[in-house]
């Protein structure tokens, strides 16, 4: 069942015993039900009075005052309290009659209405129907016990206030929950999006924006684990640092566009080029590191850094890079400043080899040099 097609009674979670059980505690009995019924004649006859009296003194309440201000709006007000008063006096105060004060308390909510209203207006007609059933009763109008008729009364105005302040209660309660969960709702999504900002910020500080790789940032921090998890399965970590030759040459020749423009694809291509596991890092400048765990020297030379100068010279037939390799481990290992060290000090060796003989070395070098790769 939708919330849609349920009674307001069963909305707010009123059952029919508590209906019961409430009845009870005032000594509400069918005898009072029938008190009531028997006193229905007179009520209707003197409506049209109980109900112009009753307007009148209700609209001196301040707070009714703002709420009606046109005669429509006292009309359905009149209208309301005819057939109100008329439940009163009906002898049937089942869940029908409870669902229709619950509504009563709900329209009463929705007007922003308080309760004092609801039970001031409670007691106004409380002491006008008092009133009525004590008064001489007109002729032709059925004998009744008014004692009996006022004592009833007194016992349903209570039952009926209690479920009009109920329904504030229960209402306001559920509106609360509502907007707690709803405040939940909102610091999760807030939390999320603080979240996803911080990763967001903490990404842009380990990323290099125009190649896409890995800044220098954290480098140290990175070869150090590579380095500890090495160590404990006994494999050996091989670094390899390059750069671009002749790097201010394109950049003054040719714009720094192009020159980014020479980064952006070395980054790429370290990005696509290696394994999950490879951490590339734009350690300045136009100069490059790559850390590739367990991995030999000769694979490092032979197939990756093939692969990387094969897939660059595709882009670039003129440009040029100097690489230096260098293995640590398995026997023993350099800490992560000396690698970057040894595998810089591999790229300048690579590099004076090129420009003393103008050519490129694929092969491996002895081990204090590097080597030199030329992309065209």
């Amino acid at each position: 069942m939708q919330p849609d097609d349920k009674t307001l009674l069963e909305q707010l979670s009123f059952s029919t015993r508590e209906i019961d059980s409430r009845r009870e505690l005032l000594l509400f009995s069918h005898q009072d039900a029938q008190s009531l019924a028997s006193c229905r004649p007179l009520i209707e006859h003197a409506m049209q009075l109980i109900v112009r009296h009753w307007c009148e003194e209700l609209i001196r309440i301040p707070e009714v005052t703002r709420l009606i201000n046109d005669s429509e709006t006292l009309q359905r007000l009149r209208v309301a309290q005819r057939a109100y008063v008329l439940d009163l006096f009906g002898g049937h105060y089942g869940p029908d009659y409870v669902n229709t004060r619950l509504h009563i308390g709900l329209s009463l909510k929705r007007l922003g209405v308080e309760s004092k209203v609801y039970l001031a207006g409670a007691s106004i007609l409380k002491e006008l129907l008092s009133r009525v059933v004590t008064a001489e009763p007109p002729a032709g109008i059925p004998a009744f016990q008014p004692q009996a008729v006022l004592s009833a009364l007194d016992k349903l105005i209570q039952f009926d206030a209690a479920l009009v302040v109920d329904t504030h209660l229960r209402i306001a309660a559920q509106e609360m929950e509502a907007a707690r969960a709803k405040v939940s709702q909102y610091a999760l999504s807030l939390e999320k999006m603080v979240r996803e900002r911080t990763q967001q910020l903490e990404d842009i500080s380990r990323i290099d924006p125009l190649t896409g790789v890995s800044n220098r940032r954290h480098l140290n921090d990175a070869i150090d684990r590579v380095l500890r998890a090495a160590q404990r399965r006994h494999e050996p970590v091989t670094a390899l640092y390059f750069d671009v030759n002749d790097f201010k040459y394109i950049n003054d020749h040719f714009g720094h566009l192009y020159g980014d423009k020479v980064l952006a694809v070395i980054g790429e291509l370290l990005r696509t080029g290696g394994r999950s596991e490879d951490l590339c890092f734009r350690y300045g400048g136009d100069e490059f590191f790559v850390l590739l765990p367990n991995c030999h020297e000769d694979e490092a030379r032979n197939v990756y850094w093939r692969r990387l100068r094969a897939r660059f010279a595709e882009r670039f037939e003129n440009v040029t890079l100097s690489m230096g390799v260098y293995q640590t481990g398995p026997e023993s290992y350099d800490s992560p400043e000396n690698l970057i060290k040894l595998a810089d000090t591999r790229m300048y060796e690579a590099k004076r080899h090129f420009k003393d003989t103008g050519t490129s070395d694929l092969d491996p070098l002895p081990p204090a040099a590097g080597t030199q790769i030329t992309a065209h």
